[in-house]
């Protein structure tokens, strides 16, 4: 028998249709990550920053996404998810925009670094809100429904600026024969798109019943009870082994990520491939993503049949060994951009399929009690694995150059597949199987 709270809660949703702004709110959660993470990297890159720099400054953006869970409660304590929303876009906007107007400056690494950490706190934060929202905006049918569509949209916002904005912005650099100049107006298109997203959000956002202040709770209750789930998560069992996982699993691929856009665009007297910047957009921002989402529908649907146990270590093997490419690639320098294209597609296929464990992984352990708050805490761990490792991988690959560099990441991918083997040992057999 429906309540008159459900009442209200249906009536709440059907006044805004969930296809007028569940595309648009995980388009604007995915597009400033990608920005920090890959279009920061690129930008610096052309901008004539060294590898050590770059990965240094670059790793230093994950800070956000890896303590969000200790001021994720804080979220609930002052004003409602919506608003949140709202002001945490627009500040993004603000950040674009920074960055933009301060890339032709003399200090422009400072200035634009500013922006950028503005710009991270603010997504983190955004992430916290836009995922409660999601579930107080939504019935459980609806939220069962699209979160095959939130995910999409997000992957989308990695293609537009891995992808579309890095082609804009190589176009630009060609057109205009003024790199900071096209950096510059590539940062305003996104400035403005953001600002649009903001504007349509303020009001095309529904108002759920739900989405209310918590009465009665109070800074130092919700301290208290974050301190008290905090604990618990150091309290599971096997701990050690939890956290040689969590951190190992992506140990080759941290250093990797950071490095394989500035392989690209380096100059062959450099040991890089001499690609220019719509040619990587194209390949790392475009077929590169496509293939990471296609692993990523593979290897669901292969353990939704035969369960994560089966497939633990085949995913452990296909996040790792593709990086073997990489070697070939830095030694024999191709200059045909398809079978550069084809290596990438190649090794983001089985990241896409490889990371799924990943992602499981912190669904079993968070199993418990207070699943929702464990599984943010264990994605706290995830960015600080790759936070630590890449930072200095720009210092390294300098030091001996990009063949020794890749041979030094297949090293690091040792000790991801004994940790995918010794989780194996103590997975359910039905663990991911769909019943």
């Amino acid at each position: 028998m429906m309540t008159i709270r459900d009442t209200n809660h249906s009536m709440s949703v059907k006044r805004r249709n969930p296809w007028n702004w569940i595309p648009t709110l995980y388009f604007a959660e995915g597009l400033p990550y990608v920005a920090v993470m890959t279009i920061a990297v690129i930008m610096y890159k052309r901008l004539g920053l060294s590898n050590t720099e770059i990965t240094l400054y670059t790793s230093w953006l994950y800070l956000p996404w890896t303590i969000k869970p200790l001021w994720s409660p804080f979220v609930d304590l002052v004003k409602t998810k919506r608003s949140w929303i709202i002001a945490m876009q627009g500040l993004i906007a603000a950040g674009f925009a920074g960055i933009a107007f301060f890339i032709p400056t003399t200090h422009f690494v400072q200035l634009t670094l500013a922006f950028f950490w503005l710009m991270a706190f603010s997504s983190a934060t955004h992430d916290i809100a836009a995922d409660g929202f999601y579930m107080l905006g939504l019935n459980n049918k609806e939220q069962s429904f699209f979160v095959g569509i939130r995910n999409t949209f997000y992957r989308f916002a990695n293609i537009f600026g891995q992808g579309i904005l890095v082609m804009l912005a190589g176009w630009l650099e060609t057109s205009q024969g003024n790199i900071p100049l096209a950096w510059s107006i590539t940062f305003y298109l996104m400035a403005g798109l953001f600002l649009a997203l903001t504007l349509y959000h303020r009001f095309i956002l529904p108002h759920p019943d739900t989405d209310i202040k918590r009465e009665g709770l109070t800074a130092s209750k919700l301290l208290e009870d974050f301190l008290k789930t905090f604990i618990s998560f150091f309290q599971k069992k096997h701990l050690g082994l939890m956290f040689f996982f969590l951190l190992t699993y992506r140990l080759g691929e941290s250093q990797l990520a950071k490095i394989a856009s500035p392989f690209l665009l380096d100059d062959a007297e450099q040991g890089g491939l001499a690609l220019s910047t719509a040619t990587v957009g194209m390949i790392y921002g475009t077929i590169g993503v496509i293939a990471l989402l296609l692993g990523g529908i593979i290897s669901g649907f292969l353990v939704s049949r035969d369960g994560f146990k089966k497939w633990i270590l085949p995913m452990a093997l296909a996040i790792n060994l593709p990086d073997l490419l990489y070697v070939w690639m830095a030694a024999a320098t191709p200059d045909n951009p398809l079978f550069i294209s084809i290596c990438v597609a190649i090794e983001q296929l089985g990241y896409g399929f490889g990371f799924t464990a990943y992602m499981l992984y912190l669904i079993y352990i968070a199993e418990g009690e207070h699943k929702t708050a464990h599984y943010a805490i264990g994605t706290g761990f995830m960015a600080l694995g790759m936070m630590i490792p890449g930072m200095p991988a720009g210092w390294i690959q300098e030091h001996i150059g990009y063949t020794n560099f890749f041979i030094w990441v297949c090293i690091c991918t040792i000790p991801s597949i004994i940790a995918s083997l010794m989780i194996r040992n103590r997975l359910d057999d039905s663990f991911g199987k769909k019943i």
